[in-house]
């Protein structure tokens, strides 16, 4: 719950609200109010302009999740791709891009300005099993590239995830983490 909510934008709020009691008490000649106000408010109020600037935004949905495509999510989806889902969907603060790590790890960062950005995601059913899509624009990473490392992402994604890779249009790849049935 609280990865949805901007701390930046509550920190500015507060901190600018409590900043303005301040000065208001301080018209009012009330020196205790005055002083939290100040003491308080302006630090908030900083903190919240720091967070602002270090913000990512969650991942938008490029298409809504069905009733059954969430059911399918909760009987079959992995640990990993719940965890993915999870922290790409809320605010981040000191990334450049969601999955930063991860795309370093997998050769697919060669330096910052190269790196794809993850755009939108999106659940299907794929062959009746759960999947998760993500939605890279990888205009500096090519194609290529991104096949040569398809073992290395299922390996780095699973256990029990087959990873399926597609290119709708040109600088434009679709990941697609596809639940496995286990097999015990």
């Amino acid at each position: 719950m609280f990865g949805q909510i901007s701390l930046g934008k509550w920190g500015m709020i507060i901190g600018g609200v409590v900043t303005v009691i301040g000065f208001v008490a301080y018209g009012a000649g009330n020196a205790t109010l005055n002083l939290a106000g100040f003491f308080y408010g302006i630090p908030v109020f900083l903190g919240g302009l720091a967070l602002k600037a270090a913000e990512l935004k969650p991942t938008p949905y490029t298409k809504q999740p069905s009733a059954e495509i969430i059911q399918l999510r909760e009987e079959k989806a992995t640990p990993t791709q719940k965890q993915i889902r999870k922290d790409v969907t809320r605010y981040r603060y000191g990334q450049q891009v969601h999955l930063e790590e991860s795309l370093e790890r997998l050769g697919l960062s060669p330096t910052d300005q190269e790196r794809p950005t993850l755009q939108g995601i999106r659940e299907e059913a794929i062959d009746h099993s759960y999947a998760l899509i993500l939605e890279f624009e990888s205009s500096l990473v090519p194609w290529e590239r991104w096949q040569q490392q398809q073992d290395k992402i299922e390996r780095f994604f699973g256990p029990n995830i087959r990873a399926q890779l597609t290119q709708p249009q040109p600088n434009w790849v679709e990941l697609a983490l596809i639940a496995l049935e286990n097999q015990e």
